[in-house]
Order: structure tokens, then C-alpha cells, then sequence
């Protein structure tokens, strides 16, 4: 699959994994649309591609509703089409689940899990329409074993995990993939701005960057494969602590001593801040 004039509407783009997809989906000859909350970081991003003919950002917020429909008509009144969705927008509050406010952990469901099912439900109508159509959601290895203090984040990613793989059965046939890309920890702000925060179990495994995760992104859209956990390492270790619970228990001590080794390399300790 060539991605030359395709068209590629990428939600959490000012930063991070989605702008690095973006970096790589205009590289390839791409034309854009953008969307994040924040109308300063999508102008950078837009900046730094220049060929504006090329782009279209798109200041939403994918909590509500009515925005990510927005974001699919606007992308169509531009471009007349959408080839490739990447749902890429995330967050999370971390904590015992007894200790987050409320509306924090209903934030971590509408973002990660709610807006992807509606923003690729919007999206088939004119992918059904041209017969043919790619939506990458990009999930995490905690959507394959749940993380502790994470209880939310982890339930929004086994959703979307499991969203992602019914939904591409229900679109069999169609012209239409759906895959999903499970990465473990991403050297990126989403961690790493505050690391003290982060269960130290998620440091126990291979630290991918977000041109790695991209370049996983952009594999899905060429191939429609349904899932690349990320790294190849963590996706096995994953897949062997989901069929045998006993084992993940009896191993997390170990690897919670791992990660918290790990950890303290990305921590400055008169500041807490990443080294």
C-alpha cells in the first residue's frame, strides 16, 4: 500500500507518538488532518510540515461527542475522503482507584476508550462509501495484562484491544482493516514527564521510542495486520502472564525490583524529574 495522497486523520497529534505519525505519514507523501485539544501545540506541528495544501489541523476535544463528529466531517469537507483513522489520543490519572477524583477516571474512559468507538463508528460512513479503509487504535501492553494503580487506564485498553479485533471480524471482507498497536512504555512525555508516578513494573520492560511506535502505526495501515504488540519481547511475556495468571503473580515481585532499578535512571533526585 502506498501512502501518496492517501488521506490520514491522527487524533493526539501535537505530541509524541501522534506527531511522529504524522512526521512519518507525511514523509510518504500523506495529506493530514490533525487533531488535539490544544490549538498552539497543532500549529507547531503544522510549522514544522510546512506544504499547508497538505494539512488540515483540527483544534477538538475528543471527550465530547459532538467534537469527534466534527473532526470526521471536517476531514471529509477537506479532503472528500478518509483513507486512514489513527486513534491515537490517550490519558490517564493514575492511582488507587479509590483515590481519583471521579471525573479524572471518567476522563481516562471517554478519551481512551468511548472516543475511539465513536470517531471510527463516524469514520466507516466514508470509508463504506469508497469501499476501502484503514483504523488503527493504539492501545498498550496494559490492555493485555492490568497494571495495578492503573485499574482504569488498563480496563480502557483492554476495551479498546477488544473493540479493535471485534470490529475488524464485523468488517471482514468489507475493504476495511481495523488493527490495533499495543506498545509497552513509550520514551515520551506520557511517562516520563513525571516518572515517580508510574508503577515500577512498567519500567521492567524495553523502553520503545515513538518513531518506533509510528513506524508500528504505519505497518498496520500498509499490511492490516490485527495486532503488534510492541516490543516483540514484552507482546510474548504479555501473552504468557494472560494465560497463566499464577505465573504473573509469582514473576511481578521480580519484575517490579527490575523496573524499579530501571526507574531510577530517569529520575533526578533533588527534583523527581526525569535525569
Amino acid at each position: 500500500m502506498s501512502f501518496q495522497d492517501q488521506v490520514v486523520v491522527i487524533t493526539g497529534a501535537s505530541a509524541g507518538v501522534g506527531a511522529e505519525t504524522a512526521r512519518a505519514f507525511f514523509a510518504a507523501g500523506s495529506r493530514l488532518v490533525l487533531a488535539a485539544r490544544g490549538q498552539a501545540g497543532l500549529d507547531r506541528i503544522a510549522a514544522e510540515l510546512g506544504e499547508p495544501e497538505r494539512l488540515r489541523v483540527v483544534a477538538c476535544d475528543v471527550r465530547e461527542p459532538e467534537d469527534c463528529r466534527r473532526l470526521i466531517d471536517e476531514a471529509v469537507a477537506a479532503f472528500g475522503r478518509i483513507d486512514v483513522l489513527v486513534n491515537n489520543a490517550g490519558c490517564n490519572h493514575r492511582g488507587a482507584v479509590e483515590e481519583v477524583a471521579a471525573e479524572d477516571l471518567a476522563e481516562v474512559i471517554e478519551v481512551n476508550l468511548r472516543a475511539p468507538v465513536l470517531l471510527s463508528r463516524h469514520a466507516l460512513e466514508p470509508m463504506r462509501a469508497a469501499g476501502r479503509g484503514v483504523i488503527v487504535n493504539v492501545a498498550s501492553l496494559a490492555g493485555r495484562v492490568p497494571l495495578p494503580h492503573e485499574a482504569t487506564y488498563s480496563a480502557t485498553k483492554f476495551g479498546l484491544r477488544g473493540f479493535s479485533l471485534a470490529l475488524a471480524e464485523e468488517l471482514r471482507g468489507s475493504g476495511i482493516t481495523v488493527s490495533v498497536v499495543s506498545p509497552g512504555p513509550i520514551a515520551t512525555g506520557f511517562i516520563l514527564e513525571d516518572p515517580t508516578d508510574v508503577p515500577d513494573i512498567v519500567f521492567s520492560q524495553p523502553m520503545s521510542t515513538a518513531a518506533e511506535v509510528a513506524a508500528a502505526i504505519m505497518a498496520c495501515a500498509r499490511d492490516g495486520r490485527r495486532e503488534r504488540p510492541m516490543p516483540a519481547s514484552s507482546g510474548l511475556l504479555t501473552t504468557v502472564a494472560y494465560l497463566a495468571p499464577g505465573l504473573s503473580r509469582a514473576l511481578r515481585p521480580l519484575l517490579e525490583r527490575k523496573g524499579a532499578r530501571v526507574k531510577q535512571r530517569y529520575l533526578n533526585p533533588a527534583s523527581g524529574r526525569k535525569a
